[in-house]
């Protein structure tokens, strides 16, 4: 017997159910419900305390149920017994447990409109093969078990309802072919969905870029279309984040106030980071609608340029701005103790407003570049923390050790290669390249370290700057919702650690830009899950982490892998791995009561059914 909770009217109701297992016609076992016991509307019997269904149901199989109508019932919960009978040579009693995640990743597929969108483009495009089942079976497969494409292909069979029907190895690449060519569609979509179903927080947008290697040594070359248009290889040698020597691809992602991630853009290897920044709002939030939000963005993004764009736009933006980079004058400002909040303190900040001027490159009707200067003014604000100070301190101690070793007793080091290159900020202007880098005379390298670059550079520690175009906002403020970046850069942890989006095995350019957004469909899945199980963890988790949504995404996955069904004679089903504590709080958020007993395949469909992604 079961407590069950269903709606009248849009009232929440109680009543207890028995469910019994009984022979059809045909021989086959399934499930027959009975209502028991009406208990009633749920605000009759609420104490207010969090989670009492949760603690209603748990009481009733305890047998000290907290409703007193229930307490003659208690005792009978357990009563029911099933006989398995297994014939010698039955391959029913070898078992083969399958993955029941489906349970919970379908609804929440459909639920983001993929499954409806799919299935309309089959039907215009007259496809053959399942296409939703293969799109499902690749982005289950990468948050469960990353593998390559055939790989996962073959991961079919182990889920207890495949999730693609007939598929071959050949179909993978097809509808790779089909996702990149819907990438803006599908985007799109589940943004739409997310809106309606769990409400987006678009006052702020995060952006952030990263890039993902390939197993290959060999960049791809440039080419021409069909219109004679020249098109850029996409995998490209490039500034690797992972200071991997192999081709990489660049990928810009946006996200949401609340962590979930909003869109997403792929750019060639060799981009740099503040170039992708305009062409990835105008191709995707851009055409998403989200009304005035504030980028928030790192300092490489910033550039005159991009944040004229952001304003031109209509939207904000709070982004840092090196100031190591900056001139003279502004880091004298920065470093003058004039005008700081809490002169002293381990913490403190000021702001002024300055005006900058941006140059544009604009096409003329003619098909020509013209240049074009702006105007405009931003709020810089710079502060200093003791935190951050020791940070870098403890980060670059090291290297600063062996420079003044090096200056103390230059015939006494040999410099490598990795020093010399760091080495380079320090030194004399006369004995460094200007166009490559490179330095001149190497016999001359430890006599022309200048010291009043170094000095500049120890007298900046624990210093940042921040320009942002919200002139009136505290400066606090504007540190506050700064720091809301480190959110993004934990997308990018599981993407390339849970997700294993690297290394990047496919070749062309739809396979590629397929693959990653694949990755970003999964993610935002993983998100909305763990989004759902914080109600069952409570605000204590994470209540300075605000984008943490309950358990980490890898021992979330590991739950949702190891949740399995073992199939038993007479079609029935026995739940295995439902007792460990992560499952438990998933299948907890998601309404899903997995008691001791057998289940049906009629029974799963009701659990689905039931499963509200939002």
């Amino acid at each position: 017997m079961t407590i069950e909770l269903f709606k009248n009217h849009g009232i929440p109701y109680l009543r207890l159910i028995e469910s019994r297992g009984v022979e059809n016609r045909g021989g086959k076992a399934v499930q027959r419900r009975k209502c028991v016991l009406s208990i009633g509307p749920l605000s009759r019997h609420d104490d207010g305390k969090p989670d009492y269904l949760a603690r209603l149901r748990q009481s009733f199989r305890d047998g000290r149920p907290l409703i007193k109508a229930l307490e003659p019932y208690a005792g009978a919960a357990h009563g029911k017994s099933v006989t398995l009978t297994f014939a010698e040579g039955d391959a029913a009693s070898l078992g083969e447990p399958k993955r029941m995640a489906s349970v919970i990743l379908d609804p929440v597929f459909k639920a983001l409109g993929l499954d409806e969108l799919f299935a309309s483009i089959k039907f215009a495009s007259k496809i053959r093969y399942d296409l939703q089942g293969v799109v499902r079976l690749l982005v289950y497969g990468r948050l469960l078990d990353p593998a390559s494409k055939r790989a996962t292909m073959g991961q079919n069979d182990l889920w207890h309802r495949p999730p693609a029907d007939g598929a071959y190895d050949g179909s993978v690449y097809d509808a790779l072919d089909v996702v990149d060519a819907n990438a803006e569609k599908i985007i799109r979509r589940m943004n739409t969905c997310v809106t309606r179903g769990a409400g987006r927080k678009t006052g702020l947008v995060f952006y952030d870029v990263t890039n993902f290697f390939f197993e290959t040594e060999r960049p791809d070359g440039d080419a021409g279309d069909d219109g004679g248009n020249a098109v850029k290889g996409l995998r490209k040698m490039g500034v690797s984040k992972e200071n991997r020597r192999q081709p990489i691809v660049q990928l810009g992602l946006f996200m949401d106030g609340e962590g979930i991630p909003l869109s997403v853009g792929v750019f060639p290897g060799n981009t740099l980071d503040h170039h992708t920044l305009r062409p990835a709002m105008e191709k995707t939030v851009g055409t998403l609608g989200p009304g005035r939000f504030i980028l928030v963005a790192d300092r490489g993004m910033y550039s005159g340029s991009n944040m004229w764009h952001v304003r031109d736009a209509g939207n904000g933006y709070i982004v840092s701005k090196s100031l190591r980079k900056s001139t003279a004058d502004e880091v004298a400002w920065a470093l003058s103790p004039g005008g700081y909040d809490s002169p002293g303190a381990d913490f403190r900040c000021k702001s002024h407003v300055v005006a900058r001027t941006a140059t544009l490159v604009e096409r003329g009707p003619d098909g020509k570049d013209r240049k074009k200067k702006v105007e405009f003014r931003e709020k810089v604000v710079v502060y200093w923390s003791r935190a951050f100070y020791e940070r870098e301190r403890r980060e670059n101690k090291s290297f600063l050790e062996f420079v003044e070793r090096l200056k103390a007793n230059p015939g006494g080091f040999r410099v490598t290669a990795a020093q010399s290159h760091s080495l380079r900020r320090f030194l004399r202007d006369e004995v460094v390249d200007r166009e490559t880098g490179d330095i001149l005379d190497g016999r001359r390298l430890r006599a022309m370290i200048d010291d009043a670059k170094l000095e500049a550079f120890n007298r900046l520690m624990g210093y940042y700057q921040i320009a942002t175009s919200e002139l009136d906002m505290p400066d606090r403020e504007v540190i506050e919702k700064y720091h809301g970046l480190t959110q993004i850069e934990d997308q990018f942890r599981e993407m390339k650690g849970t997700l294993e989006t690297r290394p990047v095995f496919v070749r062309t350019p739809g396979h590629i830009r397929a693959h990653l957004l694949v990755c970003f469909i999964a993610l935002t899945m993983m998100r909305l899950i763990q989004r759902k199980t914080r109600s069952v963890l409570g605000p204590d988790m994470g209540k300075d982490l605000d984008w943490t949504y309950g358990i980490p995404g890898e021992r979330l996955v590991r739950a949702l892998a190891n949740w399995q069904v073992d199939e038993m004679p007479g079609g029935y089903l026995r739940m295995l791995n439902v007792r460990n504590g992560d499952i438990r709080m998933v299948l907890e958020a998601f309404g899903i009561e997995i008691g001791p007993r057998l289940y049906t395949k009629g029974d799963v469909r009701k659990l689905k059914s039931a499963v509200r992604a939002f």
